[in-house]
């Protein structure tokens, strides 16, 4: 990527990855300006940050005044806490194609997104189905570059707690000293080498002829 200075587009920012990667990249000097979209203001202050407080009713309008070179999208959630399939979707599905149709059309060069392990448009499984939708559309978008990491359970200090979660983190842990590298392609990964897999890629030079980068579980961990 080009030395030139660059404004970054975070979707995700209150989350555990995404307010990771906010940090992350503030400090990393790549981009003049960060730009935050929330549904809650952030507690957090600096030069190079803009936080924007939508409540999401109107993507188009809300991009309308914003020039954005790379998008991070960290946008998730999980069923329970959206409280129905059909709130799930919205939020792991149509917030971020919308965005990403938007950015596109407003002159963003990448896309850079958090999906899962399993994802697949054609599972049984409804969160890998909704997350494979999302990764097959956005490919069909044609950004100049597109990089999909697909991490598996996430390690890390959430503000609120996700029994469910909580509960397959102790199971991986009790279960990796006995089943080694059978897990090594889904034991939980941290939340930083996620939101640090996403920095550095954004700033990686392009091989050739890569339009699109998937990024497994085992290959994030090592970031």
């Amino acid at each position: 990527m080009s030395d030139v200075k660059k404004t970054a587009l975070v979707l995700g920012g209150t989350g555990l990855v995404g307010g990771i990667c906010l940090r992350q990249l503030l400090e990393s000097g790549h981009y003049d300006q960060v730009v935050a979209v929330t549904r809650r203001k952030l507690q957090l202050a600096h030069s190079h940050l803009r936080n924007i407080v939508s409540d999401f009713s109107d993507i188009e309008e809300l991009m309308s005044g914003v020039t954005v070179d790379d998008v991070f999208c960290c946008l998730g959630t999980t069923i329970k806490k959206a409280g129905s399939r059909e709130a799930f979707e919205y939020v792991d599905y149509e917030l971020p194609i919308t965005f990403a149709r938007t950015a596109l059309a407003y002159g963003a060069r990448q896309f850079l997104l958090v999906s899962a392990l399993g994802a697949n448009a054609d599972s049984f499984v409804f969160y890998n189905r909704v997350k494979g939708r999302l990764e097959k559309e956005l490919i069909a978008l044609k950004f100049p570059r597109t990089v999909i990491l697909r991490p598996s359970l996430l390690d890390g200090e959430r503000e609120e707690l996700r029994f469910a979660e909580t509960a397959s983190l102790w199971a991986f842990k009790c279960a990796a000293p006995l089943l080694g590298r059978m897990l090594s392609g889904v034991k939980p990964v941290k939340a930083n080498s996620v939101a640090s897999c996403l920095v550095t890629e954004a700033q990686r030079e392009m091989a050739a002829g890569e339009a699109v980068l998937r990024i497994d579980s085992e290959a994030i961990s090592r970031y």
